[in-house]
């Protein structure tokens, strides 16, 4: 009598998930991660706000690519109550966009040729330097998993792995520069004409942001109405309304009726309103330029929202 037992563990364990090239690409992310923040917090060592950001995104990071490797190894995410194509889409691009920050902040206010004083000496100074190497294979990984399963022109395929659902994030992402920038004392109050700069950032943010859950949760069939045809008309609105701002705000900070041409001598560096206010300048034609793209390639995208 044969037996109809399936044999063990057979049926559940998905070896695709690290032995594909996004497996691969996946079990990367987790060796550089973990040997990046575990160089930082053994020797190389990490100060103030500078330095929590980057340890909070490796560490983030890691979590969840942790958490991504085990669903897809043990098929857990089947259980999920999400879409598992647009929340691994979405994380990959915003754990790139977060290791390509810290890659540059940590060596930019750690890393120095120079041996620091003791107790720390030239082994800190080495330490230093190797994470700054492993924290730019790190975003490599994340970027090469982004490339691997980005949507092809053409393909169906989740919403957030075509290339407007990727740019939703990086907009997302500079918005919150914007923000930092404008909380760092950029004196947005003095005028009703900046506010309403800051009005649109905001809106703009939350909206995106709305977008990418609604996604990620799977609920975008449940709207009434086409979802595609809704980003489009949002993209359109907020590249109208960054238009407004990217005219605004360099008027009312820049010209010399309203501001400042050139940064005053006397301000000091790291807490200047002027730094801040060029900052969000930057940003703002940044994220304008990201709404533009985003709108020429959302009319011809192709997703299924359950992926």
């Amino acid at each position: 009598m044969g037996s109809t037992m399936e044999p063990p563990g057979g049926a559940y364990l998905n070896l695709d998930a690290v032995m594909s090239p996004v497996g691969t690409a996946r079990m990367l992310q987790l060796a550089f991660g973990c040997t990046t923040f575990s160089l930082v917090a053994h020797r190389g060592g990490f100060v103030g706000v500078q330095g929590t950001f980057c340890m909070a995104a490796w560490g983030f990071c890691f979590a969840l690519s942790v958490l991504v490797v085990a669903c897809e190894f043990t098929r857990l995410h089947g259980c999920l109550r999400l879409s598992w194509g647009n929340f691994t889409a979405a994380f990959a691009m915003l754990a790139t966009l977060l290791c390509a920050t810290a890659a540059v902040v940590y060596p930019l206010y750690f890393t120095r040729w120079e041996c620091p004083p003791e107790p720390a000496g030239c082994a800190a100074r080495d330490f230093r330097l190797a994470a700054s190497v492993f924290a730019g294979f790190l975003f490599l990984a994340y970027a090469t998993e982004v490339a691997l399963t980005r949507a092809r022109p053409g393909q169906v395929a989740s919403y957030m792995a075509t290339v407007s659902g990727l740019l939703k994030i990086v907009q997302a992402f500079v918005a919150c520069i914007i923000f930092g920038a404008l909380v760092h004392d950029s004196h947005y109050r003095r005028y009703m004409a900046t506010q309403w700069c800051v009005a649109v950032y905001s809106l703009c943010f939350l909206v995106t942001v709305a977008v990418v859950i609604l996604s990620v949760m799977g609920h975008t069939g449940r709207l009434g109405c086409p979802f595609d045809r809704l980003v489009v008309l949002y993209t359109f609105l907020a590249v109208l309304l960054y238009l407004s701002a990217a005219v605004i705000w360099p008027v009312f900070c820049f010209d010399p009726k309203y501001g400042e041409p050139r940064r005053p001598p006397g301000c000091p560096r790291g807490s200047c309103p002027w730094d801040s206010q060029l900052v969000v300048a930057i940003f703002t034609y940044v994220n304008l330029l990201l709404y533009v793209v985003d709108l020429a390639y959302s009319q011809r995208i192709r997703f299924v929202p359950t992926l």
